[in-house]
């Protein structure tokens, strides 16, 4: 019991989480569910190209689309649906959040330019 007591102070003090918002957004984007967001968005989001092929209409690119200025609902909804290519990954409205807010910081003077290019107009 008097060991008990000893550590009481130690656990009152002791941070809630074991990793921040930030690394757990980008631990989810990196490897939500055994495919990671990167291989089709990017390293930031920004979108990349996944295969290259021809049909009998020439040369066709597939690529995932650029997520950097998409909204939390549009992700949410994105994740959560069925799409042709992009698996369904079957997140929590919370862990889409996380990688949101990721993007978001990771992405911040990309969206700050992008605001400024919108407003000068």
């Amino acid at each position: 019991m008097k060991r008990l007591l000893f550590l009481l102070p130690f656990l009152l003090c002791a941070d809630e989480d074991f990793i921040s918002h930030y690394e757990y957004g980008e631990m989810l984007y990196n490897q939500p569910r055994g495919v990671n967001c990167a291989e089709c968005h990017g390293e930031s989001g920004e979108g990349k190209v996944i295969v290259e092929f021809r049909d009998i209409h020439g040369k066709k690119v597939l690529r995932g689309p650029d997520i950097r200025k998409e909204s939390l609902a549009s992700m949410i909804n994105s994740v959560n649906s069925y799409h042709k290519i992009m698996p369904r990954y079957y997140l929590t409205d919370e862990e889409v959040k996380a990688i949101y807010d990721y993007l978001q910081k990771k992405n911040s003077e990309y969206l700050d330019e992008s605001e400024e290019g919108n407003t000068t107009k």
